[in-house]
């Protein structure tokens, strides 16, 4: 080969070289700006997130803080609805205003409170049950202060007097409910119409349950008001148990006496015996109510169940409301699911 020739493939094999070390320095080049990018962009996207998560973080401290704000407002507002509709009351509905749950006792007096009755511990696992009773309903308002509760509490209806004449009607509305039936107390003088004395035959009693099962078509449940005369009597126990089971309903014992016969009498009728373990408002503040409804979950846990009866008053509701939280520990129930 001349040597022209040689020098000539020399060149063309520099410049072959020198393009491919040009290429190659472009490539890395390229790649080094993408791999700058990429960790530029990485650290932008990392500040991206610290910002997100510190927003997030401000958003759910600021939700915490405007529930801390109206939560409390919350219950205000739910003490002073409760206090207004149960004002409104006595004029609308003509009604008295509800004064003490004291007239349900034997006497009257905290002293003469009945024990409940006794009972056996729960051996089982299940949750406990707790029912609460609301006595002496006879208004919309009562009604509608109640179902604001959000709770299911078991209502019991007085039946119909010239100061509650709407009480059908408004049961009429509700799926389930009781009957507060008044009964003969040892010591009360405002006595409601129609009260079931210690005398009466079996034809003017059994006339009055069926009078209160067309009254009241849906009523499966009755429980005393007053009545410490009444359910102290075995004769007369025998009338009222013989005529609410020709009729299908199970009898409640408010025990508002020491002396009550209904655990015998129901015995004998081949009945379960259901009573009230604790009387939620004797005292009409409100702290003595919410350590009564401690005592009924106390009650509750220890035996399984329990049975706990209050009235419609302000303080009563009020105090059921704050006491959601410590409904956790129970499942709170209708009286029907009390066995």
């Amino acid at each position: 080969m001349s040597k022209k020739k040689k020098q000539t493939k020399v060149k063309n094999n520099s410049k072959i070289l020198a393009y491919i070390a040009w290429t190659l320095a472009i490539i890395a080049l390229v790649l080094s700006s993408l791999l700058v990018g990429y960790y530029i962009g990485y650290d932008n996207a990392k500040e991206d997130i610290q910002k997100y998560v510190q927003k997030e973080k401000k958003k759910k401290l600021a939700l915490v803080h405007k529930i801390e704000k109206v939560q409390p407002k919350k219950i205000e507002d739910v003490k002073s609805h409760l206090k207004k509709i149960l004002k409104k009351e006595t004029k609308k509905e003509k009604t008295k205003v509800y004064i003490s749950a004291s007239h349900e006792i034997d006497g009257g007096s905290l002293a003469h409170i009945p024990k409940m009755a006794k009972r056996k511990k729960n051996l089982t696992s299940s949750r406990p049950k707790l029912a609460i009773i609301i006595d002496d309903v006879g208004t919309m308002s009562q009604v509608n202060a109640i179902k604001n509760l959000h709770l299911p509490l078991t209502m019991s209806f007085l039946p119909p007097s010239a100061g509650r004449p709407n009480t059908p009607k408004l049961a009429q509305k509700e799926q389930f409910y009781m009957i507060h039936l008044p009964m003969e107390a040892m010591n009360w003088s405002a006595e409601e119409p129609h009260t079931l004395r210690i005398h009466d035959s079996q034809k003017v009693i059994s006339k009055r349950i069926a009078d209160i099962k067309k009254l009241f078509p849906k009523v499966h449940y009755i429980n005393n008001h007053t009545g410490s005369k009444f359910t102290a009597n075995e004769i007369a126990m025998n009338k009222l148990i013989f005529a609410l089971k020709k009729n299908n309903i199970y009898f409640i014992d408010s025990r508002t006496t020491a002396k009550t016969k209904a655990p015998k009498v129901l015995k004998n009728f081949g009945l379960k015996y259901l009573s009230r373990d604790v009387f939620l408002d004797h005292h009409m503040d409100k702290p003595y109510v919410l350590k009564q409804i401690r005592q009924a979950i106390k009650v509750a846990k220890l035996h399984g169940s329990a049975i706990a009866i209050g009235h419609p008053h302000k303080n009563t509701l009020q105090a059921l409301y704050e006491s959601k939280k410590l409904f956790k520990d129970v499942d709170l129930v209708l009286i029907n699911k009390i066995r």
